[in-house]
């Protein structure tokens, strides 16, 4: 699934494991040990929930932000090491087995003795390829030639996934692409943050070309070469907040048409070196972007394109091949991320296992680490969730009726997923050998090329799943209306089966109401109960709901991160929606438990400030200032602090719970408090 096609609770997040192993039995869900008791929640409710376990827990050298997610994948990642070292040490598993494929990807990655005697020789046939070229013909065949080997992706984004307006077909899409920094501002800026990574970026370009033989003085030619190029692409990019509106992001065209507007390339021979054929239409999300790219085709010289098909190349092969190019690409990642050492091959491998062949690792994981009675318990939370939500659906006091009937008709369609897909990828066809770690990871890329190719001119699988089973995260996607809930999430601090059920409505019920609220934000909302990009507002509810985002868009913008970097509300907006909607319809199913409508206190906290305490848990941590400015730019969620408490300002019972008062820095008047789901 194009990954853009869903929203997500967290970004950069991977595996956890339902493991009883991994708790103590008589665990505090709620630790005071953790808290800083000496603050006012009202005051400060991200520290009074988490200030001791923030101040005792900085960032790992080997990381560039440390919380509740780390801590689990920290713990996973070492699952899935069991996972796969045993795979690769079983010699009696047989040819074509998972546990031999998944053992011999992991053995070829981890030995590092074949992959530096390798050097970049596994480079030098598409190296000497592209200095062949003579003209700009030969440019274009070779963009598209580095695509299908799974080499590289140069000048534009390009996948296959359902048309938004008719969502049963598959149709190919481009998007804007083409640059190696983070995002486009990083290209347009002056400031110093942004003027240090241009230098990153051109200190790794050269680097990179030098290892491969290229001389000092021509290897900093190519870095400026490369620079100008990525920049004027970038130019042509839109932001990440108009990216964000499906409405101006979906641009169908004939094929003959869109040729119109970049005579320099022939889709529709172009698509067909894509291996699409048969198609008459097209998707295009920035269609100027391409208008733009035509120009630079003309002005820039073949030569330099050859310099940035190379380094497009280079770039993508770095991290797989021997010990020099690595040590350049973490240098770079450094200087962006903050990150103070290299992350340990085998967590690089493990990670890189789940990120090429995961649905196979992923069986192994739930064999071993997925019970079915989470499984049955989450589908239980999901039904209560969604009666909470359509309770508050037909309470809300701004919304027409014409507008619920439709707003409840979608959140009945929701289509929850959880742990694991019930028909596996097999990955049939996909050779994966012992002895060459970067053909198994060429290979994989080719496989996936053609996977994802091959779902043109057939029915929508909607069996797919957009994230392997071993992560800790979950996602929403509009084009489907689902839910999902992959096995990893299933852990404390989201849900434990011996918890009380404050912390696992404030856990994972604020999770599966955040993605439910997804198809209700400013995005999702505007598809309707079949996935289908379609209005199904009254146009006096839409104002009436875009003047209460407004007013969140404001609340956000007010938060700082870091000196003078503010959260950005609009591209923060999503996921603001989905916390707010979110966190209120957990509240409101917890309300219809038991312990919800007691007031019986464990480890001093009351029912109502557990649940609160238990959503704040999920969001302490420390991160990086390099990384924390580049989330501001590049992540759509808003930082830890102010999800803690971007949310419970807004809700009546926070107040209650802990007895904020006017006067207490956090404190909203009533009228003020945002009210949206």
């Amino acid at each position: 699934m194009n990954s853009k096609s869903f929203k997500l609770i967290a970004m950069g997040m991977i595996a956890c494991t339902l493991q009883v192993s991994a708790q103590e039995s008589q665990q505090k869900f709620i630790d005071p040990a953790h808290m800083d008791l000496s603050v006012k929640p009202g005051d400060d409710f991200y520290t009074y929930a988490g200030g001791t376990w923030i101040r005792n827990n900085p960032v790992p050298a080997k990381e560039t932000r440390w919380g509740s997610f780390q801590v689990l994948r920290d713990f996973n990642i070492n699952a899935v090491k069991k996972l796969l070292a045993d795979a690769a040490a079983d010699k009696t598993a047989p040819k074509g087995s998972i546990e031999r494929r998944v053992g011999d990807f992991y053995a070829a990655a981890m030995d590092s003795l074949a992959i530096e005697k390798a050097g970049y020789q596994p480079i030098k046939p598409d190296l000497s390829r592209i200095q062949g070229i003579k003209d700009l013909s030969g440019v274009l065949n070779e963009a598209a030639n580095l695509r299908i080997a799974g080499a590289a992706s140069p000048m534009f984004g390009f996948h296959v996934g359902q048309d938004r307006k008719n969502v049963e077909k598959m149709v190919p899409q481009l998007t804007q692409g083409g640059i190696s920094l983070p995002d486009r501002d990083y290209y347009l800026k002056t400031d110093a943050r942004s003027l240090k990574a241009q230098e990153a970026l051109k200190t790794y370009v050269s680097t990179l070309f030098q290892l491969t033989g290229t001389s000092a003085a021509v290897a900093q030619k190519h870095a400026e070469t490369i620079f100008t190029i990525e920049k004027a692409l970038a130019e042509q990019q839109m932001g990440r907040v108009e990216m964000r509106d499906p409405q101006k992001t979906y641009n169908k065209f004939a094929i003959s048409e869109f040729n119109k507007s970049t005579p320099a390339i022939n889709w529709k021979s172009y698509l067909s070196k894509l291996k699409v054929n048969g198609q008459d239409t097209i998707l295009v999300s920035n269609p100027q972007f391409f208008v733009g790219l035509n120009s630079l085709l003309g002005k820039v010289p073949v030569a330099d394109w050859k310099t940035y098909l190379q380094w497009n190349v280079l770039k993508n092969a770095a991290s797989q091949l021997s010990s020099p190019f690595v040590n350049a690409n973490f240098a770079y990642n450094k200087v962006l991320t903050g990150q103070k050492i290299q992350t340990p091959r085998w967590q690089r491998v493990s990670a890189l296992t789940d990120n090429t062949i995961g649905e196979l690792l992923g069986q192994l994981y739930v064999k071993e680490h997925f019970k079915p009675e989470a499984k049955a318990r989450m589908q239980v939370l999901v039904e209560n969730l969604r009666k909470a939500f359509e309770i508050r659906i037909k309470g809300l006091d701004w919304m027409s009726d014409a507008t619920k009937e439709k707003a409840l008709a979608k959140l009945a369609a929701f289509k929850a997923k959880i742990g694991y897909p019930d028909k596996w990828k097999n990955y049939e066809g996909l050779e994966i050998s012992r002895t060459s770690h970067f053909n198994n990871v060429r290979n994989a890329s080719v496989w996936a090329y053609n996977d994802m190719i091959n779902q043109l001119g057939k029915p929508v699988d909607r069996t797919r799943w957009g994230m392997t089973a071993p992560t800790v995260n979950a996602y929403y996607s509009p084009v489907m209306n689902e839910i999902v809930f992959p096995a990893g999430i299933l852990q404390f601090p989201f849900f434990d089966p011996n918890a009380d059920d404050a912390v696992n409505y404030g856990g994972i019920g604020a999770v599966i109401g955040h993605e439910m609220s997804h198809g209700f934000d400013d995005s999702g909302s505007q598809y309707d109960k079949d996935g289908t990009l379609r209005n199904w507002w009254t146009d006096e509810d839409r104002a009436k709901f875009d003047a209460k985002t407004k007013a969140l868009v404001e609340q956000f913008n007010a938060y700082t991160v870091l000196d003078t970097l503010h959260v950005n509300g609009k591209f923060t907006l999503g996921e603001n929606i989905g916390d707010l909607g979110g966190l209120n319809a957990a509240y409101e199913a917890f309300k219809m438990t038991k312990q919800g409508q007691s007031n019986e206190k464990i480890d001093g906290f009351t029912p109502d400030q557990r649940f609160f305490l238990s959503w704040a848990q999920v969001w302490r941590g420390n991160i990086l200032n390099e990384t924390a400015a580049q989330f501001i730019v590049t992540d759509p969620h808003s930082p830890g602090p102010y999800r803690t408490i971007g949310a419970p300002v807004n809700m009546d019972a926070w107040y209650e719970a802990f007895n904020v008062k006017p006067g207490d820095k956090l404190y909203k008047k009533p009228e003020d408090r945002i009210r949206i789901w």
